[in-house]
């Protein structure tokens, strides 16, 4: 990797910007699942510089906070704890690390084999549905399981309507960079918001020092989260296909054969396992720093170094962090509503694009039932070891498609090569 701090002044204040561009999501999912957004701060740099290293400093991705995997580490930390869900985390980055080992022997083509799109859609569709109440809860003002009321009704409709006009009317109207900040522009006009409706603490950013090493966690290894949480990297798998194929195409490079996706799978799971080690969140690469880099047409992969320089460095920094924190729910249920939203149309979009045929019944077979399993929270298992959720459809979506007989159309790979650009991480 060459030396970065031999780069020209432009690259750094890009890097800055980049940072920019992903933060708002970036700190937005520590916060909805209880994380400390300073220790993924830090996390987020370590996996994007661990990424760059493993891929030989080739690809201009930065990677932060993976949004599929809020629904499973809520449950997991109220389950068994924060420090079981670090180690269940640490195994499903080894899960990412066993699957660039499969396809550096059977290429890429065996991810679409083994999850075509009547697979990934709806397993991408749950992965937001199934969290719809969580937003919707804290858009209330209440607890993100709806049993506590946290501020008054009206109050927090006033800030999470604010927040989520904001996010939707700077995604559809803003020009240039400032379309790629939505979340962070929604966060803002909230913030300010619950401010005016006495919902912001201003005591303890106050209380706080300036400089001081992030809250991070040791992970612990507990068998029963291990194989509760390793299911549910099939689904980021897939969207870490569609990212790659993604900034080929705004790169104009072919990064699946040069690198190598087995490389950059290998980076996301070596950057996810790592950032376990210290408490911080997965990791994955960020669509809207794609999106910044096809604007802007800066496609130097050490602009997303000193993007993580710059987050490794805020880490640090004790205010912002329990600035961070007093966030209020409303606001981020507001972003959330719009958020979880896209997630589930993306994968209705992967439905649509493949032409899957729902009324051949094998595909409604496989599109119903994972459905049904991962939004009705279905539960296999007992105290000890229970597969549900995300983890659960996302099995037997596999298994289905493995085993049901197959009719005389077959999915193509070249339709399966689009469908896949269009999967978005968050």
């Amino acid at each position: 990797m060459n030396n970065p701090f031999k780069q020209d002044w432009r690259t750094v204040l890009a890097g800055l910007q980049m940072l920019f561009v992903a933060f708002g999501a970036l700190v937005l999912m520590p916060l909805i699942t209880g994380l400390d957004p300073s220790v993924a701060l830090f996390t987020a740099g370590i996996g994007t510089i661990l990424f760059q290293i493993i891929t030989k400093n080739q690809v201009p991705v930065f990677l932060a906070s993976s949004f599929v995997f809020i629904a499973p580490i809520t449950y997991s930390v109220q389950t068994w704890g924060l420090p079981a869900t670090m180690g269940a985390l640490f195994a499903a980055g080894l899960f990412y690390m066993c699957l660039s080992a499969i396809v550096a022997i059977k290429g890429a083509g065996f991810l679409h084999k083994l999850m075509p799109p009547v697979v990934t859609g709806p397993i991408i569709m749950v992965i937001g549905l199934s969290l719809a109440p969580l937003a919707v809860n804290m858009a209330m003002g209440k607890s993100g399981d709806g049993a506590v009321e946290l501020f008054p009704y009206v109050d927090a409709l006033i800030v999470s309507l604010s927040a989520l006009l904001t996010t939707l009317l700077v995604a559809t109207l803003a020009k240039g960079i400032f379309r790629l900040v939505p979340i962070l522009a929604g966060v803002f006009v909230g913030y300010i918001m619950a401010y005016f409706t006495n919902m912001i603490d201003t005591v303890a950013i106050g209380n706080a020092t300036w400089f001081a090493v992030p809250a991070f966690t040791t992970p612990e290894f507990h068998l029963g989260a291990i194989l509760f949480m390793i299911p549910v990297a099939i689904a980021p798998a897939i969207e870490h296909v569609g990212d790659i194929l993604a900034i080929s195409n705004v790169a104009n490079k072919n990064f699946v054969e040069k690198p190598g996706l087995h490389r950059t799978l290998l980076g996301d799971g070596v950057a996810t396992s790592a950032a376990s080690l210290f408490g911080g969140p997965p990791n994955t690469t960020y669509s809207e720093v794609t999106g910044a880099v096809m604007l802007t047409k800066m496609f130097n992969p050490m602009i997303m170094v000193w993007a993580a320089f710059f987050a490794i460095g805020l880490a640090f920094v004790a205010k912002f962090g329990i600035a961070l924190q007093t966030i209020p729910a409303p606001v981020m249920g507001g972003i959330l509503i719009l958020l979880f939203g896209s997630i589930g149309s993306v994968g209705m979009n992967i439905l649509i694009k493949a032409q899957t045929d729902l009324t051949e019944q094998r595909n409604l077979v496989i599109v119903s039932t994972t459905l049904v399993l991962g939004i009705g929270g279905m539960v296999i298992g007992n105290a000890d070891w229970s597969v549900q959720g995300i983890s659960l459809c996302g099995l037997v979506a596999i298994v289905l498609n493995a085993v049901l007989p197959k009719g005389d159309t077959n999915e193509n790979l070249d339709v399966e090569d689009e469908i896949v650009k269009d999967v978005v991480n968050h």
